[in-house]
């Protein structure tokens, strides 16, 4: 029988990159083997496994959850999970991870937020390390909420794996690849690409390019699916065979102390073990770590007049139980062609009953021409006002009606909205890379009203006027 089994757990070989197998698909049931023949058949969980293996079940739903929604996958181990030393809360303790918003813990501000990118840490400084909360609403320990968080990096997970017990990410690598091990394999995520890890999920992660840099977002008590397309069709937006989910891989090799970090209600505990939590030769399933390339993404966009709603580039959403409002939507902006006439084509100036946390992964924002940064967030709140800076309102209205089709070209932002209202972490709005001049970009928007030409004509001609 082949034997697909590496004895490294975190660094993958040039061969191994460029071998990585994936399965395609979203949300099916998928089944993969490092081995042949490990998978038992007709049941899930037989007297004695194939090769000695452990089953061993994870749930992502109820038990009792609609058959549409159940998600469960089984994994087949050399070593059930269960066979570590009693949890212990990690030290030092990590002060900014935050899963309970409250009044206690973080403010509400409805004033228009921006970051500038964040430096890479000096210091020794690994994915768990170099995680931190901005922003967040609800609790994980009520399941509803959810929390938007930063991490910077610039060393690989060492004898540890990670596992938030608490919620799913979402990873938005913004600088440098992440090599990512998880129980059912190894992904490649890339800057352009997301990854999301499920609830449970026990995972490492490398950096092959050294400092690293992006965004989380983490959902409580859901997850992440396809938005309906209405009446789009049956085709467009993130289609389901480009997401990609890893295939079986195991490591056999003992590790005595190798550490289990558990991020539970928001705080870090450690529990040890003598093995690699990467010892699954086989699963199935339809619960599962998976990627997608934003780059395959198809928007749709106005082909006549006006400014189309940011919710037509949703690639993911977590839902509420109330239709068509979200828990949290995944909305990028991408390039594509604005060919709308009569059109102030950017962005429009508005309030939104939803709250808008904004990134960018590459490029400039075209709403934005200055000061929104690579790397740098934004955050505008249930009904605070937002929209285009001066410069580019300005530069618009100089292009005229005339303004032929254009492409917004290299650039790549997106957004985390949310139905809930955030409450913002003390160290985001004490941080140094706050921009606190952020505000000054609509300063310099001027009244363009004039009535004079509405003067000189007669009320009846200023109703057919305005018809």
């Amino acid at each position: 029988m082949e034997d697909k089994r590496c004895n490294k757990i975190l660094d993958f070989t040039e061969e191994e990159e460029e071998e990585l197998d994936y399965l395609s698909g979203f949300g099916n049931h998928f089944s993969s083997e490092a081995i042949p023949g490990t998978l038992p058949q007709g049941q899930n969980s037989p007297l004695i496994c194939p090769l000695g293996l452990y089953a061993e079940q994870i749930s992502g739903t109820a038990f009792t959850a609609p058959r549409k929604t159940n998600q469960r996958s089984w994994l087949y181990r050399i070593k059930p999970s269960v066979t570590h030393e009693p949890f212990k809360p990690r030290v030092p303790i990590h002060r900014k991870l935050v899963s309970e918003f409250d009044q206690s813990n973080t403010s509400a501000t409805p004033t228009q937020l921006r970051w500038r990118p964040v430096d890479i840490p000096d210091s020794p400084t690994d994915f768990i390390d170099g995680l931190y909360t901005i922003c967040g609403a609800g609790s994980s320990f009520l399941r509803h909420g959810y929390a938007i968080h930063m991490y910077t990096a610039n060393k690989s997970m060492e004898n540890c794996a990670f596992c938030n017990a608490d919620g799913d990410f979402l990873v938005v690598p913004q600088e440098g690849r992440l090599w990512i091990t998880t129980e059912c394999g190894k992904l490649q995520v890339s800057p352009g690409e997301i990854i999301v890890l499920p609830q449970g999920f026990r995972f490492a992660v490398a950096l092959p390019d050294g400092p690293s840099r992006g965004y989380v977002a983490e959902v409580f008590g859901t997850h992440f699916q396809l938005p309906d397309l209405g009446p789009i069709g049956a085709n467009g937006l993130a289609a389901s065979r480009d997401f990609l989910v890893p295939t079986a891989w195991y490591n056999q090799d003992p590790f005595p102390g190798y550490t289990i970090v558990q991020k539970f209600g928001g705080e870090l505990f450690n529990a040890i073990q003598d093995f690699s939590p990467f010892n699954v030769v086989a699963w199935h399933g339809n619960y599962v770590p998976y990627k997608y390339d934003l780059s395959k993404f198809c928007p749709f966009n106005t082909v006549l007049v006006d400014h189309g709603d940011p919710s037509i580039n949703t690639v993911l959403t977590a839902p509420t139980e109330k239709p068509g409002v979200a828990l949290l939507d995944f909305v990028i902006f991408p390039p594509r062609w604005v060919v709308a006439e009569h059109t102030f084509r950017p962005p429009y100036y508005h309030r939104n009953c939803m709250s808008e946390f904004m990134g960018l992964i590459y490029g400039k924002y075209e709403a934005k021409v200055d000061g929104f940064l690579p790397g740098g967030a934004s955050l505008h709140s249930c009904m605070t006002p937002h929209g285009p800076d001066t410069q580019t309102f300005e530069e618009t209205l100089r292009s005229g009606s005339d303004a032929g089709p254009l492409r917004i070209a290299n650039t790549l932002a997106f957004m985390f909205e949310s139905s809930l209202i955030p409450r913002v972490c003390p160290w985001a709005l004490q941080s140094p890379h706050m921009d606190h001049n952020y505000y000054q970009c609509w300063i310099g928007l001027k009244s363009h009203f004039s009535h004079e030409e509405m003067d000189c004509k007669s009320p009846k001609e200023q109703r057919v006027s305005n018809i």
